[in-house]
């Protein structure tokens, strides 16, 4: 017996997936608590409370390993076995039927899939067996394949910090929060400068009933949008909006949530909706059937399916619950008769409150055309790749997913990460995980719907902690992070999706793969052509920084990220600043410690700018004006192999604060930064025309 649990109790963990013992970033070889993998065991569907359990769930997990597959990935050209659940006797002869998606047929005997050279959801009929064979292209699209060469660069942006001036034709500007008619005029400006992306964080939809809660990494639903981005102006013109901002009287508070430097969420979002409300009424004859966009928003209804209605549904829902019951966030505290999205009295609330929940509707389908007309207007504007996505790695266990999907998701337990040197602690990021299990079982569907949400109106999707697809860290309700354990995922088979639905969306795959990784993980997302991510600060030995020309060709290379400090941030010290006023130091740690390690990196980081031939002059004092680290910075990641380059926009300007501090949450201004200067004017500055420039001289088209 180890750590409590019985070698019974292991073995079924061990069979389900779970990892029962790991090692923690100081090398100790740590074991999982046997109620810990109880705990996982139960979320997986296998209980494990008594010896009768577990023998009973191991039988489970036999007879669904020796199941007939009903999905099968393949790689394009290549034959491959008929999966062992599929064989039988007379397998040999027997014979088989597929019917590619293109209509072609390809019969033939025995126990190999041919070789198939089309990627796409192909049908195999074998006996009385139908099975789904998934093919995909043996490497996700490249940035080469996109814009016609490697070395090209681009922005990333905080969508919601963009700004806009007001004008005749923009009376309240974006009413202070950043929308997808600012991201068009974004990628213009990155057009002019010859860039070829606009990377975004996630745009994923989170709750507009309760909208302080604003982190785009922990949405309600990944399928469906923030309408709080939604522009307006792609179905309405001025005067339509003019009227729809008299009638919902938010004229003057959008006007001043424009002007403001932080976003007040709450109230710009109350302000936004409003308007948005009076404005579905103005156009009320539009989007009738007849209207001049009743069927567009028809279609859209029904294409969206049972999944935007209780999307849909659950925004009326939390709405009304929160009107009653101020402190029911999560649909667990709603009465018992609303918590299955699918129960009578979900279904009198959808039918008494049909308006509303047409209203959400509306905001659903204004979001979507409004990204769509983004992404049109970036790629016509002469952007390669175009609009770059960011898919967030779960969803909030009290979001319209987890109520909607009850059975798709791990109850009792939320995705986080073990203790390393940075969270001594661990993390627990309070996201729910898909059940590996249920993946399968469900042909990967919910993972399907994910990344083709994700990659919609994009030229490219990040997915944000990729090393989530080989295994998750779970924390069960009630733990410490420490006590969590890991989850394998079938890797294989969802990278192979992944390449197949970049193929199919014309998008190339980021990778996000910064951490604690696990190994051979990089070579597999290398092999199949989804992009790593490499950021200066941790492009380093132990006392001095890689050389530029030593950075990989198959990561993005970026200056930094939303998580980190900005180059300005970071060379005068602020994030120090931060972390010794919130005192965010660990066990030992202090802010004179931090500042003195500091020094020493900042000669390093400027040593290897001198080494490039990037500068000449001696080292800047901190305190001092940090232009000239920043200008650095930025062409020493231009000048790496990297086939893509993000610099955040944070950067191009020179800013100091960061969008988001880890570990805190009202503690920090996280997720509420605006940008100091007009979207349409970024360009203007001399810093950020300068910043630009090396960056198109550097890597821009010819």
């Amino acid at each position: 017996m180890s750590g409590g649990a019985s070698p019974d109790l292991r073995s079924l963990a061990t069979a389900a997936g779970i990892a029962v013992d790991w090692t923690d970033a100081f090398g100790k070889r740590r074991t999982v608590k046997s109620v810990t993998l109880r705990h996982l065991l139960g979320a997986l569907g296998l209980a494990a409370h008594t010896p009768s359990d577990i023998a009973a769930s191991h039988n489970r997990l036999r007879q669904a390993s020796h199941a007939a597959p009903t999905l099968v990935t393949g790689e394009v050209g290549k034959p491959f076995p008929m999966p062992a659940g599929l064989r039988s006797p007379g397998a040999q002869t027997r014979p088989f039927e597929i019917r590619l998606e293109n209509g072609e047929v390809i019969e033939g005997r025995g126990s190999a899939i041919p070789a198939i050279g089309v990627p796409g959801y192909h049908r195999l009929r074998y006996g009385d067996r139908e099975v789904t064979l998934a093919i995909a292209p043996s490497r996700c699209v490249s940035v080469e394949e996109l814009t016609g060469a490697g070395r090209r660069w681009g922005v990333a942006a905080q969508l919601y910090g963009l700004r806009r001036e007001i004008d005749a034709k923009t009376p309240v500007g974006n009413g202070g929060i950043g929308d997808f008619r600012d991201l068009a005029d974004l990628a213009g400006v990155v057009a002019d400068a010859r860039g070829e992306a606009v990377s975004i964080g996630p745009v994923h939809a989170l709750f507009s009933a309760d909208p302080g809660r604003a982190s785009p990494y922990a949405p309600s639903s990944r399928l469906f949008l923030n309408p709080l981005h939604a522009d307006p102006t792609a179905i309405a013109d001025l005067s339509q909006i003019e009227k729809a901002l008299d009638q919902a009287d938010m004229r003057m508070a959008m006007v001043r949530h424009n002007e403001s430097r932080l976003i007040d969420w709450p109230a710009a979002a109350k302000a936004k909706l409003a308007f948005l409300r009076a404005l579905k009424s103005i156009m009320a004859a539009d989007l009738a059937p007849g209207g001049s966009y009743g069927g567009d928003f028809a279609d859209f209804v029904a294409r969206g399916g049972r999944a935007l209605r209780d999307h849909a549904v659950f925004e009326a829902l939390h709405a009304a619950c929160l009107k009653n019951d101020p402190g029911a966030h999560h649909w667990r505290q709603w009465p018992a008769e609303f918590h299955e999205s699918g129960s009578e009295a979900v279904a009198a609330f959808a039918a008494a409150q049909a308006e509303e929940v047409s209203f959400h509707l509306f905001l659903q389908w204004l979001a979507d055309k409004s990204l769509a007309r983004a992404q049109a207007a970036a790629r016509d504007a002469g952007l390669g790749i175009g609009i770059l996505c960011d898919l967030a790695i779960g969803t909030d266990g009290g979001g319209s997913y987890a109520w909607a999907h009850r059975d798709e998701v791990m109850a009792g337990v939320s995705i986080g990460a073990p203790p390393d040197l940075f969270n001594q602690l661990g993390q627990d990021w309070g996201l729910t995980a898909l059940s590996p299990r249920t993946l399968v079982a469900r042909d990967f569907a919910p993972f399907l719907d994910t990344l083709r949400a994700g990659m919609r109106h994009a030229g490219g999707l990040r997915i944000d902690h990729i090393l989530g697809f080989a295994r998750l860290w779970l924390v069960p309700d009630g733990a410490t992070p420490d006590e969590g354990a890991y989850l394998a995922y079938p890797l294989a088979t969802m990278l192979r999706l992944v390449a197949l639905e970049s193929w199919r969306h014309q998008a190339i795959v980021i990778g996000e793969d910064l951490g604690t990784v696990p190994p051979g993980l990089r070579e597999a997302l290398e092999d199949i052509g989804v992009i790593g991510m490499r950021v200066l600060w941790f492009e380093r030995d132990e006392n001095a920084y890689k050389s530029a020309s030593s950075w990989p060709r198959t990561a993005t290379a970026m200056t930094t990220t939303h998580d980190l400090p900005t180059v300005a941030g970071w060379w005068t010290g602020r994030d120090i600043d931060w972390r010794e006023k919130l005192a965010l130091f660990g066990h030992g740690g202090s802010a004179a410690t931090e500042r003195a390690a500091r020094d020493e990196d900042r000669a390093a980081l400027w040593s290897a700018f001198t080494t490039e031939g990037l500068v000449t002059d001696r080292e800047p004092q901190p305190g001092a004006q940090a232009e000239p680290v920043v200008d650095a910075a930025i062409a020493f990641v231009a000048d790496t192999p990297a086939d893509l380059v993000l610099i955040p926009l944070e950067d191009i300007l020179g800013e100091t604060e960061q969008p988001n501090l880890p570990g805190t949450v009202a503690e920090h201004p996280n997720w509420c930064r605006r940008l100091p200067i007009a979207t349409q004017g970024l360009a203007e500055p001399p810093a950020a025309a300068r910043r630009l420039r090396s960056l198109s001289r550097r890597r821009g088209k010819p």
